[in-house]
């Protein structure tokens, strides 16, 4: 019923940039509520970033705030994580995450992994030093 696929990882250079796309197989994507995590080699999964219905209201992990930025395009269904200024440390497989919301349209899903319904297969974001 819900699909989200991940793309745009790769292996970049410490200070350089990426630009993953979450493309959702969602018949109402404008009532989800969406976000992003990440899960390094031996690590547990870590919340990044999170985005509301109508994309006013943000929040960011402390570790990637000035640096990454999300977004989305409910016409296109699909949320971006632009990451700029890599760190070896943003290492990771990136997960997108969908939470319906239908009845907060102003609200993220929030930081905690639990809150989400549904997960993308993730992509992989390699950052040498």
């Amino acid at each position: 019923q819900v699909q989200l696929v991940e793309t745009g990882g790769g292996l970049v250079q410490a200070g350089g940039s990426l630009r993953l796309s979450c493309a959702a197989s969602i018949e109402t994507f404008s009532k989800y509520a969406m976000g992003w995590f990440r899960q390094g080699p031996g690590q547990e999964r870590e919340f990044v970033a999170t985005i509301s219905r109508n994309a006013i209201i943000t929040y960011y992990a402390d570790s990637v705030k000035g640096r990454f930025t999300i977004s989305r395009d409910n016409s296109k269904n699909t949320v971006y994580l632009q990451m700029n200024s890599l760190k070896p440390e943003d290492t990771a497989i990136y997960y997108c995450a969908a939470k319906y919301s239908p009845s907060s349209p102003y609200s993220t899903a929030g930081s905690r992994s639990q809150m989400y319904d549904y997960w993308g297969q993730g992509t992989q974001v390699t950052v040498s030093s």
